[in-house]
């Protein structure tokens, strides 16, 4: 199979679909791999490393002409005109926050697998859990900095120090991106509060942490009270494919302490506050109703090399089965994979993102376009609980 590798043109997105080592693989496997040139400049990985590893390089022209596109991010206004009937796309998406996107997508006729969707039997993500544990992990040192006084904060130190107490943080959601939030914290001497839906899942938190964080039930009143009184709040909710759950209210945001961070990690998703909007990293935060709110839609992007690789680690098995097998094959034979496809010959085909879609704009994109994996118009699964995995990607 032909596969390509352009280079990212978000914002400040350094990241690249795949790696030379990866690259290795599959040209080892026969299939011819087309790099855009400088794609993996941004993480240490030069053209000659591509050449070495079997790969071509060239132009954007030349690698949007691949049968198998792999990103990291979703294609921007700029590439749209590059995608074509009947190619197949392998990328995160996060249709149910960009309407616009997913015309574009139905326009061009392409099959899109969103990684982010990829669901494992056991209800896991694991294509996107790199990405949250990382966000994750980033939540806390970005909101750390946005809490000083230079960056607009109410310049609180998390830990605190001798005499004073440390800094409130309330981490929405207990999953991947929930957990490694929490435990960066706790490594700062943050007092952390952690706030979820799920019964089990709420169990298996409190047995984690202890007595060292809090582990509160998601009922308004506690999310309310928790809030209120928080320095730095993260937002790590997820249903996957669909829009995140608006948690925080504007109303909520306003009472909050003046100077404290909101983190939407979630924000890919539409983000968990009336008050989140999309930031990037050229301008990371803004200030609404008195709380600086930290919005970026691709937070691993600032540590490139490591998401790159990785994305790498979970990605490339996935990427081997579709060029190996064909996109029908490979979905027909791996439901997980299956979970993945969003958008095949002009229809919505995950039912959770036709449903945000259509909520959304009540366009095309809407659940009067049912699922259909593969070479059939069945979907296995349908939409999934609400997960709080969080997860920018």
């Amino acid at each position: 199979m032909r596969i390509g590798i352009p280079r990212e043109v978000k914002s400040q997105e350094h990241r690249v679909g795949l790696a030379p080592s990866a690259v290795s693989v599959l040209t080892g496997a026969g299939h011819e791999v087309t790099v855009q040139a400088g794609a993996g400049g941004g993480v240490g990985f030069s053209d000659e490393q591509y050449l070495l590893a079997g790969g071509r390089v060239a132009s954007a022209e030349a690698v949007f002409d691949s049968e198998l596109v792999v990103k990291v991010k979703e294609p921007q206004p700029e590439e749209w005109r590059r995608l074509r009937s009947g190619q197949v796309l392998f990328c995160y998406l996060h249709l149910a926050a960009c309407p616009e996107l997913a015309e574009h997508l139905l326009d061009a006729g392409v099959t899109a697998i969103a990684c982010e969707t990829v669901t494992a039997g056991n209800g896991t993500l694991p294509l996107l859990a790199p990405m949250s544990e990382i966000a994750g992990r980033m939540s806390i040192q970005v909101g750390a900095t946005a809490l000083q006084c230079a960056s607009g904060g109410r310049g609180v130190l998390l830990s605190g120090a001798t005499g004073v107490m440390p800094a409130s943080v309330v981490i929405l959601g207990g999953g991947v991106a929930g957990v490694n939030a929490a435990r960066m914290a706790l490594g700062l001497g943050a007092d952390v509060t952690i706030i979820e839906k799920d019964p089990a899942r709420l169990m298996r938190r409190r047995k984690c942490f202890g007595n060292r964080a809090r582990v509160l039930c998601a009922r308004p009143d506690l999310i309310e009270y928790a809030v209120r009184g928080a320095d730095l709040v993260v937002g790590a909710a997820l249903v996957p494919g669909a829009a995140a759950p608006k948690l925080l209210s504007r109303e909520l945001v306003r009472s909050m302490r003046d100077g404290a961070v909101l983190v939407d990690v979630c924000i890919d998703q539409g983000g968990c506050a009336e008050t989140s909007r999309p930031t990037t990293h050229d301008a990371p935060t803004y200030v609404a109703e008195g709380v600086v709110h930290y919005c970026v839609t691709n937070m691993p992007g600032a540590v490139a090399r490591t998401s790159t690789l990785a994305f790498n680690n979970v990605a490339l098995p996935f990427v081997q089965t579709l060029a190996d097998k064909g996109w029908r094959t490979a979905l027909a034979d791996d439901p997980c994979l299956a979970q993945g496809l969003n958008v095949h010959a002009g229809r919505i085909r995950h039912p959770a993102v036709a449903e945000a879609l259509a909520a959304a704009n009540g366009s095309r994109a809407g659940p009067d376009h049912p699922p259909a994996p593969g070479a059939s118009d069945s979907f296995p699964g349908g939409r999934g609980p609400a997960r709080a995995g969080g997860g920018t990607a």
